[in-house]
């Protein structure tokens, strides 16, 4: 192999990026992270968008999925500064009556709110609760060839249904309201197959390592992150957005977090044109409308508990927030949309004045959506906190298309880098026995349009990184 620059080149200093340069570095090879911004992060960066003194997460605010990745785990980030902070509850799902579901850290304390589904809750998410640490490693990456069989398929058969049908196990609105509000997290149809997954997963991991905030803002996680690449010998450019893989250092293996159209546009003329073909058949789900705001008080929730809660869903019964995801995914504008809200100034102190809050959410609109929802998403907010709109100082917005300018990889505001129904759950971004491999060697993909798809886990990036070590350094 002729001499190179660097053994690799990492393009996209996001979670996935990140992990995947961290993973060649520790390795034993040279490895140089590009990033197109002045500052590293991607989906993990913190500015005050609104007021000086007032430190917002533009894009990721609140990582259950960082608590419990088998990479992040596995790498010493509180060494390197990071410090995640445990909200007194996981979720709140507040009603229009002033009563509130909890999704808290104990499972038992959970299931016993939830008054005569106590028993359906326990019955869905005890087993998985106790299997998925060890399933993780199978269930967030490539088609697995399953090192536990049995408890693998016992988790399958409650993830593959739609999310519709897991809530028929449930008859409170109260326990239908929690699960859809999680379940939500889907970004997608709940008729749609296998979308009780995400669903599943993402109720497990709050009894299994919680859904902490980050000290700081998202930001710290990324500046962690950078640090321990560093101290292992890593180099970091900033400021450079490649437009061309030939204005790359020349390298054994480069890498892309960046999805499939930005790799096209990349290195298009490097790939084979079937490949090609291929990836522009790779679908995009729903959009966001992202909010942010400066605040002179907490927000003034009617049921007081979901002050206590750092990720609130909005959206009332799980009827409602269906059907606000369906017309959603057809292309129409909800009136009353399902909203995910954070208020980590309830927890973290750095994050605004003293005496003063931040709050960050979104709803979902149609993919490249440019309709403003700020009278909608802050009329949801009202619906379940009177008088919010009198505590706003300022606000901060960023429609479906401007979170792509923000960030290229959320084509048109989808921010999972791509639908993922059952159809591109493992074969993203193309069907093939490893999705991160392209059709020219030395070229790989490495981002969320690859298995498992969107969050901040590190866990496409870690999983590129092997199957370049495996084909290129063994």
């Amino acid at each position: 192999m002729k001499n190179t620059d660097y053994d690799a080149v990492v393009v996209g200093s996001g979670p996935n990026g990140f992990a995947a340069a961290i993973t060649l570095q520790k390795a034993g090879l040279s490895v140089l992270l590009v990033e197109g911004r002045d500052t590293i992060g991607g989906g993990m960066r913190t500015s005050e968008l609104t007021l000086p003194g007032y430190h917002h997460d533009v894009c990721s605010a609140v990582h259950p999925m960082a608590a419990i990745s088998p990479f992040f785990t596995s790498i010493p980030l509180r060494e390197h500064g990071l410090s995640l902070i445990e909200p007194t509850y996981a979720a709140a799902h507040p009603f229009d009556d002033g009563t509130v579901a909890l999704l808290k850290n104990s499972l038992e304390d959970t299931a016993a709110g939830l008054g005569q589904d106590r028993d359906a809750y326990l019955s869905l998410i005890k087993k998985p609760v106790k299997d998925l640490p060890k399933l993780l490693p199978d269930i967030l990456g490539p088609f697995p060839i399953p090192r536990y069989p049995l408890a693998l398929a016992s988790f399958g058969m409650k993830a593959l249904p739609p999310i519709s049908w897991t809530a028929n196990r449930f008859k409170t609105k109260q326990a239908r309201g929690l699960w859809a509000g999680v379940a939500a997290h889907a970004v997608q149809p709940f008729d749609n197959l296998a979308s009780s997954a995400i669903g599943l997963v993402m109720t497990s991991a709050a009894h299994i390592g919680g859904w902490p905030i980050v000290e700081g803002g998202s930001q710290s996680l990324a500046n962690a992150l950078a640090s321990y690449f560093l101290s292992l010998g890593g180099k970091i450019q900033t400021g450079f957005f490649v437009k061309s893989i030939n204005e790359l250092p020349s390298a054994k293996a480069v890498l892309f977090d960046v999805g499939p159209k930005q790799l096209i546009e990349i290195a298009g003329e490097k790939l084979g044109t079937s490949y090609v073909s291929r990836l522009k058949k790779f679908k995009y789900g729903m959009g966001v409308f992202k909010m942010d705001w400066a605040l002179s008080e907490p927000i003034p929730f009617t049921a007081k508990s979901t002050s206590g809660a750092g990720t609130v869903h909005l959206g009332n019964t799980f009827e409602e927030i269906a059907y606000s995801e369906k017309i959603t995914s057809d292309g129409k504008h909800a009136d009353k949309p399902y909203v995910l809200l954070s208020q980590p100034s309830q927890f973290d102190k750095t994050r605004a004045p003293e005496g003063k809050h931040t709050a960050w959410a979104y709803c979902h609109v149609p993919n490249g959506s440019q309709v403003d929802m700020t009278n909608i998403i802050e009329n949801q907010i009202e619906r379940f906190a009177p008088g919010f709109k009198d505590t706003i100082l300022k606000r901060s917005t960023l429609n479906a298309l401007q979170m792509q300018e923000y960030n290229p990889n959320y084509i048109g505001g989808d921010v999972n880098g791509g639908l993922q129904n059952v159809a591109q759950l493992y074969s993203r971004p193309v069907l093939s026995l490893s999705p991160y491999r392209t059709s020219t060697g030395g070229i790989y993909l490495c981002s969320a349009s690859t298995p498992p798809g969107g969050g901040v886990h590190g866990l496409c990036g870690y999983h590129a990184a092997n199957q370049v070590l495996k084909d290129l350094f063994t």
